[in-house]
This record gives C-alpha cells, sequence and structure tokens, in this order.
C-alpha cells in the first residue's frame, strides 16, 4: 500500500514539474455537463451528459551529435628499469619469510 502511495506520489510530482518547466501544456477545450437525471415510478433515468476534452501538448526531445575539440589525457606505461644491480644497497626489500 505504502508502495503506490508512493509512486503516486511521484507521478504528480513530475506532472507538475513537467508543466512547471514548459514541456507540457494542457489546456480545456470542452467543459463538462452532468447527465440530466429523471426520477419516476418506474425507476431513474439518465440522459445526456458530456465528458470535458483537453488538448495536450508535449515538448520534443532531440538527441544529435555535433563536432567538438576534446583535449583527451595521453597514459604513458614505463617499464621498469632492468640496471638492478645498479641500485644502491639501502634500497633493497628485506627478504620475505615464506612457510
Amino acid at each position: 500500500m505504502r508502495a503506490i502511495l508512493l509512486v503516486l506520489i511521484l507521478a504528480v510530482v513530475a506532472i507538475i514539474i513537467a508543466i512547471a518547466s514548459g514541456f507540457l501544456d494542457i489546456s480545456q477545450v470542452r467543459g463538462a455537463r452532468a447527465p440530466d437525471i429523471d426520477a419516476n415510478r418506474s425507476g431513474v433515468t439518465a440522459s445526456g451528459g458530456q465528458a470535458p476534452a483537453f488538448d495536450v501538448e508535449t515538448g520534443s526531445v532531440s538527441v544529435g551529435t555535433r563536432d567538438a575539440n576534446v583535449k583527451v589525457p595521453e597514459l604513458r606505461v614505463n617499464p621498469p628499469a632492468n640496471d638492478t644491480a645498479a641500485a644502491p644497497a639501502g634500497n633493497q626489500a628485506a627478504p620475505v619469510n615464506q612457510m
């Protein structure tokens, strides 16, 4: 029940945002009219009536491409130097005990 209520609230908020941003325009083009109801000894009869009509215009979203100059970062991988004998003795790592 809470999930349904949350979905309805989100839908109403989305419609309000669409109308406020100008993406959605709703205008009523025909008003509503209640039906004529007659009650007599044989029962109740209803005739006529009219539902309202609305004109809904929506905006459009276009997706395309354009040319642009963008600087792309350059990645370089430098291999390690094979000069291990020339490294000073103080920079060598201690041996690891393996069990």
